[in-house]
């Protein structure tokens, strides 16, 4: 996102920086999810070819294709292997893709973020807020990392709720930058390793 997050930039020691970027290289799954590959392409563009996952997520290739999505997906390969950054997908019956998580990292400042959609049919079921906890869970404790930051579209009220609920701190606002050069204002909010621990001691 060009620079615009994390907001809080808390520099670590060279030394934890490579544990991160080693933690992101040795990861393989993200609890029901596996690693995207190659030949994944065509099952994640129908799953993000619908309004109503991709919509609201600026981080997706623009125009949305086959081959744009699959090039995401080779994107992701290479930062997983510069420690950076790791795409995973969840598969449904008959090796239908049902979601996706995007996971970036900055491993110079021990912090993150997540992004990702579930299918639709899968809405209103609380699995997202589930996962989405699981997965802060793992990034704070598999990752190594001592941040998370999080964006949301104005609109994206769903989004909001979720992270208001799970205690995330709001840090104003920032503009997000799309892979087709275009931008939108988006919400942040953010969250330390304590807090979370301290959030998850109360429940």
């Amino acid at each position: 996102m060009a620079g615009e997050i994390p907001i809080t930039r808390n520099p670590v020691s060279p030394e934890r920086a490579e544990a991160v970027r080693s933690a992101v290289r040795l990861a393989v799954r993200l609890g029901d999810s596996r690693l995207a590959r190659p030949e994944d392409a065509a099952g994640l563009y129908t799953l993000l070819s619908d309004p109503a996952v991709h919509a609201p997520i600026y981080t997706l290739p623009r125009p949305l294709t086959e081959a744009s999505v699959e090039a995401f997906i080779e994107t992701h390969i290479i930062e997983r292997e510069a420690g950076i950054g790791l795409l995973f997908v969840r598969e449904g019956e008959g090796g239908r893709i049902l979601g996706y998580s995007d996971v970036q990292v900055w491993p110079e400042w021990a912090a993150g973020e997540l992004g990702g959609a579930l299918h639709p049919s899968l809405h209103g079921q609380g699995a997202g807020g589930r996962g989405a906890a699981a997965s802060f869970g793992w990034m704070f404790d598999g990752l190594c990392l001592d941040l998370i930051c999080e964006t949301a579209a104005l609109d994206n009220l769903a989004t909001q709720r979720l992270l208001d609920g799970l205690g995330f701190r709001r840090m104003g606002e920032v503009t997000s930058e799309r892979a087709d050069g275009t931008s939108r204002v988006s919400l942040v909010w953010e969250m330390t390793r304590a807090e979370w621990d301290a959030a998850c001691s109360k429940s």
